[in-house]
């Protein structure tokens, strides 16, 4: 009787131990599995068809724009409802303006090739001051404490708000390293990347770089499918109302949109 109960004392821990492993693998697994979203649109907005975007912020009521291009790239303040132009700065010819964040009442904008960054004041659009990078310039957004870029790899660099240096990076991976990091937006605690040439936004893990979520916009503007430069390549969000709007390269139009999930974790 007595190694019976040894035999089913142990039958049963082996029972308890695969149900644990089989709750950590599940877990795991879940934690690993994207969760994939379409949209909705909730109200579409006038967009300069000429702004070749590169940059999206929307602060105090107004949306913040950055336009690229030689001898084309400027800074802008828009009105949302009507896509009125109210203050711009052009760049200097020599200059491809990226992307832009707004950090402390300040604007800071990097350039594409030039290794340069461009710090403003967001009323008067005077510049500050600049600073340097030794990668390309292609978006930057922050998370209140640090600035975060991308170069176009698969890389986020953490930076120093007022040195500008490199505090730390992170790779971007779903299975594999995720390339073409383009504009970013720090939303509710995640890092939100228009995948450059898709109609693709990653949703990232800032601390360990993992994909959270896929957002696929295929459709949402059909002017992509004349001209294959105009891609989806802006992401602003309005924290007072939680409002996510998205445009891109020379389109007519701006979209506030809602995410609408297609998977639960798995």
């Amino acid at each position: 009787m007595k190694k019976q109960q040894q035999i089913a004392t142990i039958l049963i821990t082996i029972v308890i131990i695969i149900g644990i492993t089989i709750f950590i693998l599940s877990n795991n697994s879940s934690q690993q599995t994207p969760i994939n979203y379409t949209y909705e649109i909730v109200k579409t907005y006038p967009h300069d068809p000429e702004a070749f975007t590169q940059g999206l912020e929307f602060n105090s009521g107004f949306l913040f724009e950055s336009t690229g291009l030689f001898e084309e790239s400027s800074l802008r303040k828009v009105i949302l409802e009507t896509g009125e132009v109210i203050k711009s700065k052009t760049l200097p010819d020599q200059y491809f303006g990226e992307g832009i964040t707004i950090f402390n009442n300040k604007i800071i904008q990097l350039t594409w090739i030039s290794n340069k960054g461009f710090v403003y004041n967001m009323d008067s659009f005077e510049v500050i001051s600049e600073f340097s990078y030794p990668t390309q310039g292609w978006g930057i957004t922050n998370d209140g404490s640090n600035l975060i870029m991308s170069d176009g790899s698969s890389t986020l660099y953490f930076l120093d708000p007022n040195t500008y240096e490199k505090i730390k990076e992170v790779t971007v991976i779903d299975q594999n390293p995720v390339s073409n990091l383009n504009e970013l937006e720090f939303i509710q605690g995640q890092i939100y990347a228009n995948i450059f040439q898709q109609h693709k936004i990653a949703i990232i893990n800032p601390q360990s770089g993992k994909v959270e979520g896929w957002v696929d916009l295929t459709g949402i503007n059909e002017e992509t499918n004349v001209d294959p430069n105009k891609v989806l390549n802006g992401i602003a969000y309005d924290k007072e109302t939680d409002r996510l709007f998205i445009t891109g390269k020379k389109w007519s139009k701006l979209y506030h949109i809602n995410l609408v999930k297609l998977n639960k974790l798995q």
